[in-house]
């Protein structure tokens, strides 16, 4: 059985929480689950010490066993030091796209345009 520590949504509408549990893969997001780890509450602040409630040495024990953490997860695993930080690079994510680069290029040139008139008219 493939085991997953992941995310069940809680809470009301517009109002997430959500329970950090243990889940077969296959069940479905808010479905039955084996163990819950802990709890998250994205709407405290980023420095709230209870945002994010974690039960490390449970934690330990399933990733022992064999579960694999989610991505939102394994970030809180991390910064509670369970799990060892990997590096994340997602160059393309931050790069602008065609049609931004096109009028950055378009305004270089107008600007580029205008310097040479104004050069010229000064002379």
């Amino acid at each position: 059985m493939a085991l997953k520590i992941r995310l069940a949504r809680a809470g009301a509408k517009k109002r997430p929480h959500y329970h950090i549990v243990v889940a077969d893969a296959r069940s479905p997001r808010d479905g039955s689950f084996i163990a819950r780890l802990g709890a998250y509450t994205p709407q405290l602040a980023k420095d709230a010490e209870n945002r994010v409630r974690l039960d490390v040495e449970k934690a330990k024990e399933w990733i022992a066993k064999g579960a694999q953490p989610t991505d939102r997860v394994t970030r809180f695993l991390e910064n509670a030091g369970v799990i060892a930080k990997t590096s994340r690079a997602n160059a393309k994510k931050g790069e602008p796209g065609k049609k931004s680069v096109e009028r950055a290029k378009a305004r270089a040139e107008k600007t580029a345009a205008l310097e040479a008139a104004k050069e010229e008219a000064a002379s």
